[in-house]
C-alpha cells in the first residue's frame, strides 16, 4: 500500500477512535452524575467547549470551579454544521440546595437562534448569571446543554431574564425543549461548584423584580 495512503487512512481510524471514546465520555459522565435522570432523558454524546478567559478556567465534566472563577460570560464552542441554528442553556438542577431542590432548574443562560458558534450573534433570552450555590448547601452541578434547531429560528414567547433578575427557577429543560421543537441536546458540559465569597455579591446584584 502507498505510504501516504496509509497513513491516511491511519490519521482516519485515529480520529475516529479518539472521537468514539469523547462520545462515550460525554455520555458516561452525564449519566455518573445523574444529570441523566435529574434533567433529561438521554445524554448528549458530543462535547461543548466552555472556557473562562479572564480566570483562565475550563468546563471538564464535572470539575469543580469557584462562582469567582465563572463570574463572567464563558467563551463556548462546539461542532456546527453549515447555516444551521443552535440554542444554549446553562442551568443548576440544585437550586436551592442538592437536598432540597425546590427551584429545579435555576436558569443561569438562555441564548437562541446561534448561527454556528457566534454566540454573542444569538438572542440571549435569559442574560448569563455566574453560579451562586447559597451557604452551607454542598456542591451544585451547572449543566450547558446545546440544541440544534431543526425548524430554523425560534420566536421566543417567553419572558425575557436580565442579569438582574432572580425569577429563574423552576425552569424544566426537557419541556422547553419540546415547547420549541428542539429535539433532543447534541452536546453539553458541566461544573461543580460551591458557595465562595464572591456569591453574596451576585444576590445583591438580583435587583430586577419585575
Amino acid at each position: 500500500m502507498n505510504r501516504t495512503l496509509f497513513a491516511i487512512l491511519l490519521a482516519s481510524v485515529t480520529l475516529i477512535t479518539l472521537t468514539k471514546q469523547q462520545n462515550s465520555t460525554v455520555s458516561e459522565a452525564f449519566i455518573s452524575y445523574h444529570i441523566v435522570p435529574d434533567i433529561i432523558s438521554q445524554p448528549p454524546y458530543n462535547l461543548v467547549k466552555v472556557s473562562y478567559p479572564l480566570s483562565g478556567m475550563e468546563v471538564n465534566l464535572g470539575n469543580e470551579l469557584t462562582p469567582t472563577q465563572v463570574k463572567n460570560q464563558p467563551i463556548v464552542s462546539w461542532d456546527t454544521e453549515p447555516g444551521a441554528l443552535y440554542t444554549l442553556t446553562m442551568t443548576d438542577p440544585d437550586s436551592p440546595s442538592p437536598a432540597n431542590p425546590t427551584k429545579r432548574e435555576y436558569r443561569h443562560w438562555v441564548v437562541i437562534n446561534v448561527p454556528g458558534v457566534d454566540v454573542a450573534a444569538g438572542e440571549a433570552v435569559v442574560e448569563y448569571l455566574g453560579s451562586a450555590p447559597p451557604e452551607n448547601t454542598g456542591f451544585h452541578r451547572y449543566v450547558f446543554l446545546l440544541y440544534k434547531q431543526g425548524g430554523g429560528r425560534i420566536e421566543w414567547c417567553d419572558k425575557k431574564l436580565s442579569n438582574r433578575n432572580p425569577n429563574r427557577g423552576n425552569f424544566n429543560s426537557t419541556k422547553f425543549a419540546e415547547k420549541y421543537c428542539l429535539g433532543k441536546p447534541i452536546a453539553g458540559n458541566f461544573f461543580l461548584a460551591q458557595y465562595d465569597d464572591y456569591v453574596p455579591q451576585v444576590q445583591a446584584s438580583l435587583t430586577d423584580t419585575e
